[in-house]
């Protein structure tokens, strides 16, 4: 009896601390879902029912690398650690092509929600591409393509075709980074059609854009250019004459009309009295100074010496 007593007690003591802690734990965020808009990766939420009033959440994603490598580990997402708002911008924390886990919970004060995880892994590539922003400009017999509004690994593929023959267009694919397509050498007076589309690979497109067509208007009269010179040579020479002329046969009279010379200024009219600066040179000092020559004396030879003599 006593061994059946103390095992319901351990039974129901176990079974209150399961409620008790069910009971203070929050709901998890629902309806989470990502949004993804020219590599723009923004997860959504909603917020939970629950009297407490000021709710927090923290998101968490796992890419490949985490799962395989890190044993499975989560990292926390950069600026979305304990915010009050029901998004998080992910586009810098998943920044490759690999597979992502991603789950979000709430807090308040001590009371934490259970995670709650994204439907199914989430890839970059499966963004949506906008219809490129594209303008169109003629420089002569070139024309220039620009477009902006878009993520810098993106490609775009541009079409080109002389209005009336789509079947002889011409296909370029430039890098956003690149930002200008520049064809020249194109037919005088023909106008010529574009479109473009972007894409990130063979799976994620844009629509197309709208097609716009331009005139070519040429490189420009053929004649102004040699006229240009022509007549700066003209003008040129007329100069040179007219001043040559003008030295030669200016009169003295009217040359001094026309070339006056400045007066000079009064202070180098005046006689001002000129004093002459005398300098004294003084005689050079000289001390007698008496000097002793030292000369070397013949040394006297030894008896042994004189006798090897």
């Amino acid at each position: 009896m006593r061994l059946r007593r103390r095992f319901f007690d351990s039974l129901l003591i176990l079974v209150l601390n399961i409620v008790t802690n069910y009971a203070w734990l929050l709901p998890s965020p629902w309806g989470i879902s990502m949004e993804s808009v020219n590599m723009r990766h923004l997860l959504k939420w909603h917020r939970q029912q629950s009297p407490c009033s000021s709710i927090i959440y923290s998101v968490q994603f796992q890419g490949e690398f985490e799962l395989r490598i890190m044993n499975g580990s989560w990292e926390d997402a950069d600026g979305c650690q304990q915010v009050t708002r029901t998004e998080c911008d992910l586009t810098f924390d998943l920044g490759s092509d690999s597979d992502y886990n991603i789950r979000v919970r709430a807090e308040c004060g001590r009371r934490v929600s259970p995670w709650a995880e994204l439907g199914r892994p989430f890839n970059r590539r499966e963004t949506i591409l906008t219809v490129p922003a594209m303008t169109v400009t003629t420089m002569g017999d070139a024309l220039q393509v620009t477009f902006k509004g878009l993520p810098l690994i993106v490609g775009v593929t541009v079409t080109i075709w002389k209005k009336g023959e789509l079947g002889k267009s011409s296909l370029r694919v430039i890098t956003v980074q690149q930002n200008l397509l520049h064809i020249d050498a194109l037919q005088e007076g023909a106008v010529y059609c574009v479109k473009a589309q972007a894409h990130l690979d063979t799976h994620s497109k844009s629509s197309s854009t709208d097609t716009q067509c331009v005139s070519i208007t040429g490189p420009g009269p053929t004649w102004l250019k040699p006229t240009t010179v022509t007549v700066i040579v003209v003008i040129l020479a007329g100069l040179v004459f007219f001043l040559s002329w003008s030295v030669t046969h200016c009169r003295p009279e009217a040359c001094y009309a026309y070339f006056r010379k400045e007066p000079q200024p009064t202070a180098l009219l005046l006689d001002w009295p000129l004093t002459r600066v005398k300098i004294y040179l003084q005689d050079e000092l000289c001390e007698p100074i008496n000097a002793i020559l030292l000369t070397e004396q013949p040394r006297e030879l030894s008896s042994h010496e004189k006798t090897n003599d």
